[in-house]
Formats: C-alpha cells, sequence, structure tokens
C-alpha cells in the first residue's frame, strides 16, 4: 500500500511557544551556556538578578517547553533542589531544512550503493552531536527515557507504551520531516533509526535492538527499543512489532 497518505502528522516541536520578554531570553542564554543542569540559586548569581526572580522565569520556560526541570540526587536530609536545563533549539531547524532533507535523501538513493546503511550512519552522527557532552545515563531506562526527551524536542511527540524509563514500543504520531520519508523512507526512516542508536549508545543504553517501522499505522510510525535480531534486509528476525 502506497505511504503517501499514511504516517505520521508533520513534527511540532519545542519552539512552538509563545514570544518570551528580554529578561527571560536572557535567562534562557545563560542557561544554554551551561553544560550541565543548574539550581535557580546558582543561574540568579550568574545573571545577577534575584533567586526569585529566576525561579519565576525558569518556571515560566518550563511551561513553554523551553526548559526542563529535574530533582537533584538526594544527599542527606530534606528534599533536594530542582535542577534546569535548557531543551535543545531543535524544531525552527528542523521546519527550515525539510526542503534540504528531500533533496538530500533525494541524492543518497540515486547515488550511494547502500542507502540504508549511509543513512543509518548519518542519523548517528546527528544523535552523537545532539547528545555531546551529557551524562550517561544511570541505567538503560534512564537512557530510554532521555532518548524519548529528545525525540519530543525534534518533533516526534512519542507515545511510549508504559512510564518512560519502562518503554520497549513506542509510538510516533509525529515527523518533522514526513513528506521526505513518504516520498523516501528507506533514507529518512533509517537517518531516524541512527539517530535513536546513537543516543541510547551515548548514554549507556542497549543500541543494538532499536529498530524503527515506519508507517506501521495508518497515522504512526512505530519505534522498537527491545527488537529482536535483525536480518540483511533490515528487517526483524524474531518476530518484530507488525
Amino acid at each position: 500500500m502506497s505511504v503517501k497518505n499514511k504516517g505520521p502528522l508533520p513534527g511540532g516541536g519545542s519552539d512552538d511557544h509563545p514570544p518570551v520578554s528580554r529578561q527571560r531570553r536572557a535567562v534562557l542564554q545563560h542557561l544554554r551556556g551551561r553544560t550541565q543542569p543548574v539550581t535557580a540559586a546558582d543561574l540568579a548569581a550568574e545573571c545577577g538578578l534575584h533567586s526569585n526572580t529566576v525561579r519565576e522565569h525558569l518556571d515560566a520556560l518550563v511551561d513553554a517547553c523551553l526548559a526542563a526541570r529535574e530533582r537533584a540526587p538526594a544527599a542527606g536530609r530534606g528534599r533536594p533542589a530542582w535542577l534546569y536545563r535548557a531543551r535543545a533549539p531543535q524544531q525552527s531547524a528542523v521546519r527550515e531544512y525539510a526542503g534540504l532533507a528531500t533533496v538530500l535523501a533525494a541524492r543518497i538513493a540515486r547515488t550511494s550503493p547502500d542507502p540504508r546503511a549511509d543513512a543509518l550512519a548519518a542519523g548517528e552522527e546527528w544523535g552523537r552531536a545532539l547528545l555531546a557532552g551529557q551524562e550517561p545515563a544511570r541505567d538503560p531506562g534512564e537512557a530510554r527515557a532521555r532518548v524519548l526527551v529528545l525525540l519530543e524536542e525534534i518533533g516526534f511527540a512519542p507515545q511510549p507504551d508504559g512510564p518512560d524509563g519502562t518503554a520497549r514500543e513506542v509510538r510516533l504520531p509525529r515527523c518533522p520531516f514526513v513528506e521526505a520519508a513518504r516520498e523516501y523512507p528507506g533514507v529518512v526512516c533509517a537517518v531516524h533509526e541512527g539517530l535513536v542508536r546513537a543516543g541510547l549508545a551515548a548514554l549507556g543504553g542497549d543500541a543494538e535492538r532499536v529498530a524503527l517501522h515506519p508507517f506501521a499505522e495508518p497515522d504512526a510510525c512505530r519505534l522498537s527499543l527491545d527488537a529482536g535480531p535483525r536480518g540483511p534486509s533490515g528487517d526483524d528476525t524474531a518476530g518484530g512489532d507488525r
């Protein structure tokens, strides 16, 4: 069956948000300059603002999906502090370069002796670049959860079959490159699979058991994070999700 009218909707990601004030954007820029999550108090000292003011800005940035908030590891008595980190500003660039993605996919499809292998390699480079400098996950479950956060930021709107850390099967009802993927699924979808593989590998997860099933449903692709062995054509040899 043709995939022209199947599959995810166009992606919508973390840059789809209301405009922010100049001071709030300055706080965001300071946050993006940090390589590790930071407390509101530390960021306030860096920005030269009152802690309550910075905390208000950070909470608004979290609501706008421009920042993420998580608890610091427990250390002694009392509730751990909140840590903040900037979310990757991926989506505007994704929209701007969707046309270029189609051109590059066509080029790979026409000229590569092994389009899938080259597309996987490109996706893996993308994943390594996106996660460069990040701390490894504490366990495979956390690695899977953090990869799903990355996919959310890019615009895939992942829907795991359970809590993020235990998810083995994930629906992807959106795709930032869906038009290119419909035309060249063997290339574009392989790039996305490579992205997930490299993301898991960078965080300490099991990259070898990743499998992306393009247009597996009328309105979504499916991502397996615990797939069986793969045959030479890229299909699962141990059942897989169909």
